[in-house]
C-alpha cells in the first residue's frame, strides 16, 4: 500500500516533535511556560525579584496614570500639566532611594531603633494637630509643608507600626495574654485616635488592619480576637455616621439611586468610566471623564481612569500584579525562619494588600467611598516613598529567607545583587537559653529545721509573666540584643547575646 507524501511528512513532523520531546524530557529542561515559570520560582531569590519587578511595574504604572489623568485639571487650573507629575516623580525619587536604604539596613539596627521611631511618628501626629505647625487643606489637618514637598505623618505611623508591633511580638513569643495585648494595643489606639482627630477615616482603617494583622499573627485566641474584630467594626460604624461628609457617604452607598449629582456623583462617574472603557480600553490619554467630570480622578478614582483608558485588561493587569504581590508575601513569611521577618512581612502584605482591595471596591461600587489611596499607583507623594520602602523591607526579608542565604554566601548573587552591591545577609540564630551560674558553697551555722506545712495547704507563688518578659525584652531599649548578629557563647555557664 503506497502512502501519500503528505502522510509521510506528517509522520515524519511527528516523530521530529516526539523525539524533540524526548530530548526534553532526558535533559530534564521544562517544556512549557508553567514548567519554566515554576522551574525558576524554585531558585533561591525567585521571591527577591518578585518583590523588586512588582514594585517597579506598579509605581511605573502609577506615574503614566497620574500624568494622564491629572494633566487637563493641572492645565485648567493656570499651572503646567506636568506640575503634578513632577511632584510625584520626585517622591518616587525618593521612595526609590528608601527601597535601597531598607534593603541594605540590617535587621539588627532595625529592630533597635523601632520603638524609638515610632515614638517620633507618634510625636509628629500630635504636632500635625497643632495650628501654625500643621498645614490644613480641605478641612484636614494632616501635613507638614516643607518647601515644595508636603509630608504626611500619617502614611509614616503604619510603616512604624508594622515594624516596632512585629519586633514586639517576636520578642515576646510564648508570653502571656497581657503581654501580647499591652502595649501594643494601647500605643495602636492612641495613633488611631490621633489620626481620627485630623481628621481621617480612611487611614485609621488601614491602622486598623495593621493592628489586627499583628495581633492575628502575633497568635491572639480566635475568640479574643474576633471580639476584638467586632468592637473596631462597630467604632467605625460611629465613626463613618458621626461626620456629616462620613454619613453622606455611607447613605449614598445604600441608596445608589439618590442626589445622582450630590452625594452619589463620584460613585457614578466612577462606574460610566469604567463601563466606557470596555475590554480594550479608549487608549492611552484618552478619558473622558478626566475632563473634570470625576473628581480625584488622580488620586482615589484613579483605578476609574486605568479601565477607562487602559480597559478590563489593564484593571485585570493591576488585579494580577497585587495577587503575584499576594503570593510572594506569604511565601517570604513561610519560608522566613525569623520569628520577627514572619510577622512583619505578614502584616506589611496584610495591610498593602487590604487598602489596594478597599479602593478597588469603592472604585467598582462594591464598598462606600473611603478615600483609601491604591498603593503606588494612585498621586500621593508620602503614601508612595513610605510604600516603596515598606516594599524594600518586604524584599530584604525575602533575601534573608535560608536558602537565598546560603546562595548568597556561596556567590550565587545574581545581577541585580551585584549592581546595586547589597551586602550578604546575616545568618539568624535563634537565641540561646540562658544558663544560670551555680552558686558557691559557704558554710552556714546548722539552725533547726522549720516544720514545713501540709502539702495541701502549700502555694507555689508563680512568678509573673509580665513581668519576666518585660524584663527580658525590654523593647523600649535601642541595645536590646538581637539574634540576627552572631552568638557568643561564654564557657563555664554563660548566656547568647
Amino acid at each position: 500500500m503506497v502512502k501519500s507524501r503528505g502522510s509521510v511528512d506528517d509522520s515524519r513532523v511527528g516523530k521530529g516533535q516526539a523525539g524533540a520531546s524526548s530530548r526534553r524530557k532526558s535533559s530534564g529542561q521544562p517544556n512549557w511556560a508553567g514548567e519554566r515559570f515554576g522551574a525558576w520560582l524554585a531558585r533561591p531569590l525567585a521571591s527577591f525579584h518578585l518583590i523588586v519587578t512588582i514594585a517597579t511595574l506598579l509605581t511605573v504604572l502609577g506615574l503614566v496614570m497620574v500624568l494622564s489623568a491629572s494633566s487637563v485639571e493641572a492645565y485648567a487650573g493656570g499651572g503646567s500639566a506636568y506640575a503634578l507629575f513632577i511632584q510625584q516623580a520626585m517622591f518616587a525619587g525618593l521612595g526609590a532611594i528608601a527601597f535601597y536604604v531598607a534593603l541594605r539596613l540590617p535587621l539588627r539596627l532595625l529592630r533597635q531603633w523601632s520603638f524609638p521611631i515610632f515614638s517620633i511618628s507618634v510625636l509628629a501626629l500630635m504636632l500635625v494637630l497643632i495650628p501654625g505647625i500643621g498645614s490644613a487643606h480641605g478641612g484636614a489637618r494632616r501635613w507638614f509643608d516643607i518647601g515644595p514637598l508636603s509630608i504626611q505623618p500619617s502614611e509614616v505611623v503604619k510603616v512604624t507600626l508594622v515594624v516596632w508591633g512585629a519586633h514586639l511580638l517576636a520578642s515576646r513569643r510564648g508570653a502571656a495574654l497581657k503581654d501580647i495585648l499591652v502595649p501594643l494595643v494601647p500605643a495602636g489606639l492612641l495613633v488611631c485616635l490621633l489620626v481620627v482627630l485630623e481628621p481621617n477615616l480612611s487611614t485609621t482603617i488601614a491602622l486598623g488592619i495593621v493592628l489586627m494583622a499583628l495581633l492575628w499573627f502575633g497568635g491572639l485566641p480566635v475568640r479574643l480576637f474576633v471580639g476584638i474584630m467586632v468592637t473596631g467594626v462597630v467604632a467605625a460604624s460611629v465613626l463613618a455616621l458621626s461626620a456629616g461628609y462620613r454619613s453622606d457617604r455611607v447613605r449614598a452607598f445604600f441608596n445608589p439611586g439618590d442626589d445622582p449629582q450630590g452625594a452619589n456623583y463620584q460613585a457614578r462617574q466612577a462606574k460610566y468610566s469604567l463601563a466606557d472603557g470596555g475590554i480594550w480600553g479608549r487608549g492611552l490619554g484618552q478619558s473622558r471623564a478626566k475632563w473634570s467630570y470625576l473628581p480625584n480622578s488622580h488620586n482615589d478614582f484613579i483605578f476609574a481612569i486605568i479601565g477607562e483608558e487602559l480597559g478590563f485588561l489593564g484593571c485585570m493587569l493591576v488585579l494580577a500584579l497585587l495577587a503575584l504581590f499576594v503570593y510572594a508575601g506569604i511565601r517570604i513569611a513561610l519560608r522566613s525562619v525569623d520569628p520577627f521577618l514572619r510577622l512583619l512581612t505578614a502584616t506589611a502584605t496584610t495591610w498593602i494588600t487590604a487598602q489596594a482591595l478597599i479602593n478597588i471596591g469603592y472604585v467598582v461600587g462594591l464598598l462606600p467611598v473611603t478615600g483609601l489611596q491604591l498603593p503606588l499607583v494612585s498621586a500621593g507623594g508620602s503614601s508612595l516613598a513610605i510604600t516603596l520602602f515598606m516594599f524594600g523591607i518586604i524584599a530584604s526579608a525575602a533575601r534573608h529567607e535560608p536558602e537565598a542565604v546560603s546562595a548568597l554566601k556561596a556567590g550565587q548573587d545574581g545581577r541585580l545583587s551585584r549592581l546595586l552591591r547589597l551586602p550578604v545577609p546575616e545568618v539568624y540564630t535563634p537565641p540561646a537559653p540562658r544558663k544560670v551560674a551555680p552558686r558557691a558553697r559557704t558554710e552556714r551555722p546548722r539552725q533547726a529545721p522549720r516544720r514545713q506545712p501540709p502539702a495541701d495547704r502549700r502555694r507555689r507563688v508563680p512568678e509573673s509573666r509580665g513581668t519576666s518578659s518585660l524584663r527580658s525584652t525590654r523593647a523600649w531599649e535601642p541595645t536590646y540584643p538581637m539574634p540576627h548578629r552572631p552568638v557568643k557563647r561564654r564557657t563555664g555557664g554563660g548566656g547568647g547575646a
